[in-house]
């Protein structure tokens, strides 16, 4: 019985890794051919295709814009294969963690999460500004790029909610008792996506691993996808577009402020590979907000919508 159960387990997991490769790819190629046309047309010397340097060149002067879809747009190619496996008879419940069936996806929900997403980033950042870490400079804001970039970065925050808290926890709720399995086991998946990300360790693999814990129980103590959506984009938007730090490791190509790097220092509040994630500071703030929200959570008693029923 106990192997049946983990067997179930790693069945879920396996299908949830897929999902995430088969959406990347797909993703990838919808996005990537356009970016990749976009730069060899910006190209005068078609002797240049041939010199991996010289277009690794041209790739790194293409408008920011065109930088940003590159790296958060194709996440809507998980949208699309999750959507079409959430079709699947014995997966069409799982439409609930995003509709209104749902009792928490509300937009007040939403804006909320947006909220405690800039305030707990916000925080990390200014506490590494004041301890001299980092030092930001104001760059300008053009709305043309801040608004398509909130829009690609909602995009590939919500698609790892989706996968994660949307298909992985939902069906490991439904299939164990003890929600702990659902929490852990989804954050794991979480976790393991960034394996792969520049200036990875154990303390941010640490942070993203309570951050995923955090986004869990924003679904099973306020019962809102929408919640959890609103705070992953803006901790993301917050870190990357915003203050124009590491995001995860990935440097974003535009900042409402810039970073100066050559001042940058590692320290309790900030790495210069990872930001802001990969120290000790924003890995106590989450695991000290993580603790607060179960305290809330089961003093109120609140409860999440069983969207199988």
């Amino acid at each position: 019985m106990k192997q049946k159960l983990l067997d179930n387990f790693v069945v879920y997991l396996i299908v949830a890794v897929l999902l995430m490769f088969i959406g990347q790819f797909i993703g990838g190629l919808v996005i990537g051919i356009p970016v990749g046309l976009h730069a060899i047309s910006s190209i005068d010397d078609p002797t240049l295709l041939s010199d991996p340097e010289a277009y690794t060149e041209v790739l790194n002067n293409l408008p920011p814009i065109v930088k940003l879809a590159n790296i958060y747009l194709v996440s809507f190619g998980m949208w699309v294969v999750l959507l079409l496996w959430f079709l699947k008879k014995n997966n069409r419940p799982l439409f609930g963690t995003i509709t209104r069936k749902t009792r928490g996806n509300t937009v007040p929900k939403f804006l909320l999460g947006l909220l405690i997403g800039f305030a707990l980033n916000g925080l990390c950042v200014l506490v590494a500004c004041l301890h001299g870490d980092i030092e930001l400079t104001f760059s300008g804001f053009d709305p043309l790029i801040v608004i398509p970039a909130f829009l690609m970065i909602l995009i590939q925050a919500s698609s790892e909610e989706l996968l994660c808290r949307g298909y992985l926890y939902q069906k490991l709720t439904h299939r164990y008792e003890d929600p702990v399995i659902a929490i852990v086991g989804n954050a794991a998946l979480f976790t393991f996506l960034h394996l792969l990300n520049n200036g990875i360790s154990v303390l941010s693999l640490l942070n993203i691993f309570i951050s995923g814990v955090m986004f869990s129980l924003f679904v099973y103590y306020l019962d809102s996808m929408w919640l959890a959506f609103g705070v992953h984009t803006a901790w993301n938007f917050t870190q990357n577009i915003l203050f124009g730090l590491p995001n995860s490791g990935i440097e974003s190509p535009f900042g409402i402020f810039t970073l100066n790097t050559s001042s940058a220092k590692n320290s309790f509040a900030y790495n210069t590979e990872f930001g802001v994630e990969g120290c000790i500071l924003s890995t106590t703030i989450l695991a000290i907000f993580c603790v607060g929200l179960i305290l809330l959570g089961r003093k109120r008693d609140w409860k999440p919508t069983n969207i199988w029923a």
